[in-house]
């Protein structure tokens, strides 16, 4: 905890920390992330600007593999658990629709018991599913594992008790998505393409792997500098299967500060404390251990998103990460403000917090509990 508190005052206060830009400059901008990038060690990043709801600033620096091909605007990469805000965002469109209640019980929905699905099988001796609700799995808190392959014997349980705390579960927005196909009928990727990806002109974003990103694609980079294929993901997959491009991605952020395809009701759904966050930090998932201070900034859970008060007001965010994967996507509410990251690192997470200082402000952003640790910053 030490270590990470002296690195958040440090990127805010300290030699990496970048004064907030009244009205972004680019090329400061574009120059402080050059900088930042080498002192950090992180091999291609890509960063858009929203400022009133629109796009204002986007680049991307960088190489995107081994070779040292260029990262650009429109290179593919991979979006990680931004994947679950998206698709958080479509499904308040079918909350619009009239045909998504996200306080009905499951069981309302399927046709069938959960258990009775093969994949869901593991279930059938605990009648707590019939509990879950939409608005439960997209706010972690259903108390479902995180991945059943974490599980010894590679089983899907509940960890905790549903709506009893916040615990990230991948398992959990997946459920959401199958529940969402079974009861309405439809394929939740097409849906998607349909419903966001073209009307906002994200022509290189699908949550299903394409051909046509082959030419223009960025592998990922762990930390000791070994380079890994981008993974060509053959199915949808609402907690993580999109890829995107910064380009689109910003268009994304836009329509998600602005409230674009919503009504003001299913916006506000979005960005709502739906659930409160008292744990220190989102992972490990499941362990218990709390942070009061987490209730002076309200932190909690919106719809596939997470929610804060700041100097600046209302904020939220989603981030996504892996191993050679680092993204953060951060908004306040004031302004219709927003910054993008994506990084084929996942070291990316040492340059965030002063990138975004450089971008917004100071927006109070709770880096200790998104990241445990954060990392420092090599010198």
């Amino acid at each position: 905890m030490r270590l990470r508190s002296a690195f958040l005052a440090a990127s805010l206060a300290g030699v990496l920390a970048s004064p907030a830009l009244a009205a972004v400059d680019g090329r400061k901008l574009d120059a402080e992330i050059d900088r930042l990038m080498t002192v950090g060690k992180v091999p291609g990043l890509a960063m858009a600007v929203i400022e009133n709801g629109k796009v204002t600033h986007v680049v991307a620096k960088g190489v995107r593999n081994e070779k040292g091909d260029p990262l650009q605007a429109d290179t593919i990469m991979y979006a990680a658990s931004i994947t679950k805000a998206t698709f958080a965002y479509y499904v308040l469109m079918l909350v619009d629709d009239g045909k998504v209640d996200l306080d009905k019980s499951i069981a309302e929905y399927l046709p069938k018991p959960l258990p009775a699905y093969p994949k869901y099988a593991d279930l059938g001796v605990d009648d707590r599913w019939k509990t879950i609700t939409i608005r439960r799995l997209l706010t972690h808190s259903s108390g479902l594992a995180d991945q059943r392959f974490y599980d010894p014997e590679n089983k899907l349980r509940f960890n905790l008790a549903p709506g009893s705390r916040y615990a990230y579960s991948n398992e959990g927005v997946n459920l959401a998505q199958f529940v969402i196909e079974e009861s309405l009928g439809l394929k939740v990727g097409d849906e998607m393409n349909r419903r966001l990806f073209q009307p906002l002109g994200m022509a290189r974003s699908s949550m299903i792997w394409r051909d046509d990103f082959k030419a223009n694609l960025a592998d990922g980079q762990h930390e000791d500098g070994k380079w890994e294929a981008h993974d060509d993901r053959s199915s949808v997959k609402a907690a993580g299967s999109l890829d995107t491009t910064i380009a689109d991605m910003s268009k994304l952020a836009a329509a998600m500060a602005s409230g674009w395809g919503l009504s003001v009701k299913a916006r506000a759904e979005l960005v709502k404390p739906s659930f409160p966050i008292v744990s220190q930090a989102q992972f490990p998932p499941f362990l218990i251990k709390d942070n009061p201070a987490n209730a002076r900034i309200g932190l909690a859970a919106g719809i596939g998103v997470i929610v804060f008060d700041g100097p600046q007001g209302h904020a939220f965010y989603k981030g996504g990460h892996n191993d050679i994967t680092d993204n953060v996507l951060i908004c306040v509410e004031k302004g219709r403000r927003c910054v993008v990251l994506l990084s084929n690192s996942g070291l990316g997470r040492r340059i965030f917090p002063p990138l975004v200082q450089a971008a917004l402000g100071d927006v109070g952003m709770p880096w200790s509990w998104e990241y445990n640790p954060v990392l420092p910053v090599a010198p």
